[in-house]
């Protein structure tokens, strides 16, 4: 899997994201992409062919090994970085509707030049209104994304502990065998990292959370005048621009449909003279 194209998709709402939004988004990077790229997959290697069992039973190494191994931990955790990270689109996907709202209005306006056109598009946009909401709800799954994988991690591995011997009586097995896991030590390791570091990201969204419910907090305590001189500014902006769309398509739909001219001042002198 291309993690460098996943990682530049998501990265693309790193600007319009708080300062511990982009530490939730290192630490994906560093910490969670990096480590399974570079380290786990090497690690977990061997998982199915340094797995043994004390028995020659065909077919009896494959369910065993099905059984303590329902699934991969490198593919358990390339699901949950995917999953875990796409809430983020659902920014970038607000923010790409309020460009082209933008960039419609500028058409409209006659304004739509390339260097202000390009400007709409590197324009950063504050986390308020509707931007909020949709920002909390990304964060909200998040951490309920977070939360289920360290649940399926703990209800499939107790303790998310990797053990040296586990025994198997499923058929085929003519028997209990016992069956031996290739490095056990090294993958708990690994294992206890990995979920540590899921557990952090879970405590980022948390703390993000309460940044952002408390900024809020402050601009609805904020002085009462203040808010009705910005709220005035706004409408008066806004009641300008419509004005100018307005007069902007009038005056290229209505034209006079007879010419007027106005008279100079040598007819006026002339026909004051007539008197």
């Amino acid at each position: 899997m291309n993690w460098g194209s996943f990682y530049a998709v998501i990265s693309g709402v790193n600007r319009h994201s708080t300062g511990i939004g982009r530490i939730w988004l290192s630490v994906i990077f560093i910490f969670r992409i990096l480590v399974l790229v570079v380290a786990a997959e090497s690690v977990w290697g061997d998982e199915k062919s340094g797995f043994t069992c004390n028995t020659q039973q065909p077919g009896c190494n494959s369910v065993c090994y099905d059984q303590f191994f329902p699934i991969s931990h490198i593919r358990l955790w390339a699901l949950q970085l995917i999953l875990v990270s796409t809430p983020a689109l659902l920014v970038a996907m607000h923010v790409a509707h309020r460009r082209h709202i933008d960039k419609k209005i500028l058409k409209r306006s006659g304004r739509g030049s390339p260097k202000e056109l390009e400007h709409v598009k590197s324009q950063k946009f504050q986390i308020v209104g509707g931007l909020w909401w949709t920002y909390m709800v990304s964060i909200v799954f998040r951490i309920a994304l977070e939360v289920v994988f360290l649940y399926i991690f703990w209800r499939i591995y107790p303790d998310f502990k990797m053990v040296r011997l586990v025994k198997c009586d499923s058929f085929p097995c003519p028997n209990t065998v016992d069956c031996f896991v290739s490095r056990p030590t090294e993958k708990t390791i690994f294992t206890v990292f990995m979920l540590t570091v899921s557990g952090v990201c879970v405590l980022l969204n948390l703390a993000e959370v309460v940044y952002l419910v408390g900024r809020a907090c402050q601009r609805c305590a904020r002085d009462p005048e203040e808010d009705n001189k910005v709220a005035w500014i706004g409408q008066k902006m806004s009641t300008y621009r419509q004005n100018e769309i307005n007069q902007l398509i009038a005056g290229q739909s209505i034209k006079p449909k007879f010419p007027v001219t106005r008279k100079g001042s040598a007819d006026k002198g002339d026909r004051c003279s007539a008197f």
